[in-house]
């Protein structure tokens, strides 16, 4: 799996200021100013609604997650960042039980996620690339979990999730707790193309 660690637009001040009308400082007093340094998601909130309901939420989120840095802002249960999280969906007209399979074994799994070595069961350790992680709970048709780790940037976590709804199949890919938007938009990127091949692949 071919992972481009790129942001979709550059990180900078500048760049902010151009897309969002203020720079990532000022941004930052917007979130002092309004006593949200500990609300994530009302922060976020609020920098969307001041930037224009209806547009991407990705300078909202990245705006917050930078004042997550600077700030030093964690997470109380491990002491680390909340980081990025990411989520890639497709749709599929087969039940979770026709799809699963391509997730059950390494040859499967390996079919639509180019480079993947490592059993599909609990506890096996797997690469990708040069990344890796360590696979966790699997429950057939409903969700699998996993840790990983890209080199550089540090461990994340990895939920798929199986929902029904009006007949069809959706396949929710969370990545979370990721450190940049350089690793977020390029597993972003990877991910979903993964799931377009898995799309050709079920039919």
């Amino acid at each position: 799996m071919q992972i481009d660690f790129r942001p979709d637009h550059p990180v900078t001040a500048e760049a902010c200021k151009a897309a969002t009308g203020k720079t990532f400082d000022e941004w930052f007093a917007v979130i002092q100013g309004a006593g949200l340094e500990a609300k994530r998601r009302d922060a976020i909130q609020l920098i969307y609604e001041q930037t224009g309901r209806g547009k991407d939420v990705w300078w909202p989120t990245t705006i917050w997650v930078e004042f997550e840095r600077a700030r030093g802002v964690v997470v109380k249960k491990d002491g680390r960042p909340e980081g990025y999280n990411i989520c890639c969906t497709k749709s599929f007209k087969q039940p979770p039980s026709e799809i699963f399979p391509h997730f059950a074994t390494e040859a499967a799994f390996a079919g639509w996620v180019p480079g993947w070595k490592g059993a599909m069961t609990e506890g096996a350790p797997f690469t990708v690339g040069s990344c890796s992680g360590v696979v966790g709970r699997i429950r057939a048709d409903k969700d699998i979990r996993m840790s990983w780790d890209t080199p550089g940037y540090g461990p994340s976590e990895i939920e798929i999730q199986f929902n029904v709804m009006a007949g069809k199949t959706t396949i929710n890919f969370y990545h979370k707790r990721l450190a940049t938007r350089d690793e977020a938009d390029g597993l972003r990127r990877a991910w979903g193309e993964a799931l377009d091949r898995l799309k050709a692949r079920v039919g």
